[in-house]
């Protein structure tokens, strides 16, 4: 397995994914699916980790979608199952996402971007689903393409499969901003760092409850998010957080 396919590495607190086949616009091999679900494992794991960000090498793709080249044929694993995997384990992750969409991302690039948290992209990216210009359908990522955009304009995009503009994908619901690509990294690193100095523990009890109830009936909803609050308001930094306010100080959040 070549360990090119997806860089890693942790600065100051924030773990970056990069999806590194730039010749081939970033497409998604089996190999990057794989190294993704370790490194997010790490990232996890890791208590000095307390944001991600997701993004692609060069300027002109984010990513492309699945190698149709044969790049998701050779690996051991199954590419469809793993990237099913990898979808949910994103979109399920307890750690805040980013996504820095730093170029074009069509098809199943389009997964990797909804399944995060935040998605920031600069204003020349193009977005879409052409998989029916070649005869198949973009059918995992409408589990989070249905879970982002309303339901005529997202079959418009998967039916058509035509190329949208990013101030379409914004209008849409799918990008949480447009900005210049000079200013892309100062926008994501000023959300990123926002992110570090927020609560651990807060997030993920947050997250989670959030997740787990996007599907909900109102009534069960407010019931899971009202047994959610308990938990948070019962951990060393809310209590953290409420005695910095008081006290006209920033707080100190040690993740407990």
């Amino acid at each position: 397995m070549s360990e090119d396919h997806l860089l890693y590495r942790v600065e100051s607190s924030i773990a970056y994914f990069t999806l590194n086949r730039e010749a081939q616009r970033n497409a998604i091999s089996a190999e990057a699916i794989e190294l993704f679900l370790q490194y997010l494992d790490r990232a996890e794991a890791d208590d000095q980790v307390r944001a991600v960000c997701v993004t692609g090498s060069g300027e002109k793709a984010f990513c492309s979608g699945g190698d149709l080249g044969g790049g998701m044929t050779t690996s051991g694993m199954d590419p469809i199952a793993g990237y099913a995997t990898l979808l949910k384990r994103l979109a399920g992750f307890p750690k805040p996402t980013v996504a820095r969409v730093n170029g074009h991302c069509l098809a199943g690039g389009t997964g990797f971007m909804l399944a995060c948290d935040i998605v920031i992209a600069v204003d020349n990216a193009q977005f879409g689903t052409p998989e029916v210009n070649v005869g198949l359908f973009p059918m995992m990522i409408g589990a989070v393409i249905f879970r982002n955009v309303p339901h005529k304009k997202a079959m418009e995009m998967v039916l058509l499969g035509d190329r949208l503009t990013a101030q379409q994908a914004l209008e849409m619901g799918m990008l949480t901003r447009v900005v210049p690509a000079e200013q892309l990294d100062e926008a994501v690193t000023e959300v990123l760092q926002k992110l570090v100095g927020k609560s651990p523990i807060g997030l993920r009890l947050g997250k989670e409850a959030f997740y787990r109830m996007a599907d909900m009936p109102f009534e069960d909803a407010l019931d899971l998010l009202s047994e959610g609050l308990k938990k948070v308001l019962a951990t060393d930094d809310a209590r953290e957080g409420m005695t910095a306010f008081m006290e006209k100080r920033k707080p100190e959040f040690t993740g407990k």
